[in-house]
């Protein structure tokens, strides 16, 4: 669900950037607002589970690969506008120095990932839990999580593969060749949403699933519903440290990634899109907009350096992507909460 560089059009980037500056904006206001400083500090672990999520990939229906992308599991545990935020850094970080997802298309992948997803999962799973969580029913609490979760990543799903079904209307020569998607809206939504609907959307609901239990288990106060009935401003005690141990449990489990073959759909380089035969017969042209647009050399480039071997690669990687984000949002907490007491002082 990555859009590369240069399939979308410059003006549907714009739009959709322009389209999440009030989200980010609304986003870090509520957490300011809402969440206590050790809180903020731990969206960082938050997005650290999103971020190893995105790299178990795993194959789905028609032969491409796809992964959890964990943006209602955030908003369960700091809530939707914390997950919008801790998806955004995860996206931003995946961009600049892993080359997945692309820079011009950073707010379409925003929009879909970090908008849709947790803000659409969490609203399913509130309306299905009801007062679940004030009543200790768990058991209710998990269905709506996975259900929430299902929702979610398969209408951001539907989102992305509007944003590519649009690009040859929109965008196109005098031949009428396509200058950036090739594939319209009768291909792009079938071949995003059978696959995330049938797998992916499991996966989703799965991953998001058992972290949540892990983590009501393991430390019951990190969760947004807890934040929410209790008072706000109490310092948590809880030991945070079967939390840490999972996400180190994680990062060294990521090679199973590895394992899918294949390439997501609507992540093909432009090297080789000209052989895709998405409607039979190869496509037999690499539209100008992708031979011609922006590109940026990044430092690992699908989670590999140089001559270094995959696997050592891809933990070094998982390694890299979860302590930026805990030093981001640690600073984050800082300057957040920071400036929330001399605001009030």
């Amino acid at each position: 669900m990555h859009i590369p560089e240069n399939y979308l059009s410059p003006a549907t980037c714009a739009v959709m950037t322009a389209a999440m500056v009030p989200v980010w904006v609304h986003s870090v206001k509520k957490v300011k607002e809402e969440l206590p400083k050790d809180k903020i500090a731990m969206v960082g672990v938050g997005a650290a589970f999103s971020f190893l999520g995105m790299m178990f990939n795993v194959p789905l229906v028609g032969g491409t690969t796809g992964h959890a992308v964990g943006g209602t599991l955030i908003a369960l545990l700091f809530g939707p506008e914390a997950a919008c935020l801790g998806v955004s850094i995860a996206l931003l970080l995946q961009a600049l120095i892993f080359g997945d997802g692309g820079i011009l298309s950073f707010g379409a992948n925003c929009f879909n990932m970090a908008f849709i997803l947790p803000f659409v999962g969490y609203g399913v799973y509130k309306l299905i839990a009801g007062k679940a969580a004030q009543e200790g029913k768990s058991g209710r609490l998990y269905v709506a999580a996975a259900i929430g979760s299902y929702v979610g990543i398969c209408l951001a799903a539907l989102a992305c593969s509007i944003e590519f079904g649009i690009q040859p209307m929109i965008a196109h020569d005098a031949a009428g060749n396509a200058l950036y998607c090739p594939y319209g809206l009768s291909i792009a939504i079938p071949a995003m949403m059978i696959p995330h609907m049938a797998v992916a959307g499991v996966i989703e609901a799965v991953f998001t699933v058992a972290i949540y239990a892990f983590v009501r288990k393991t430390s019951p106060d990190m969760t947004y519903d807890s934040i929410r009935l209790a008072n706000p401003k109490v310092e948590s005690k809880k030991s945070r440290t079967p939390v840490f141990a999972l996400v180190a449990v994680l990062i060294a489990a990521t090679p199973l990634g590895l394992l899918a073959t294949g390439t997501a759909w609507g992540e093909w380089g432009a090297d080789e899109i000209a052989e895709i035969a998405e409607t039979g017969s190869p496509l037999g042209y690499t539209p100008k907009g992708m031979l011609e647009g922006f590109s940026l050399d990044v430092l690992m480039p699908d989670y590999t350096l140089g001559e270094m071997n995959e696997v050592v690669a891809y933990i070094l990687s998982a390694i890299i992507g979860t302590a930026l984000l805990v030093i981001i949002f640690k600073l984050l907490s800082m300057a957040l909460r920071g400036k929330s007491a001399k605001n009030a002082a």
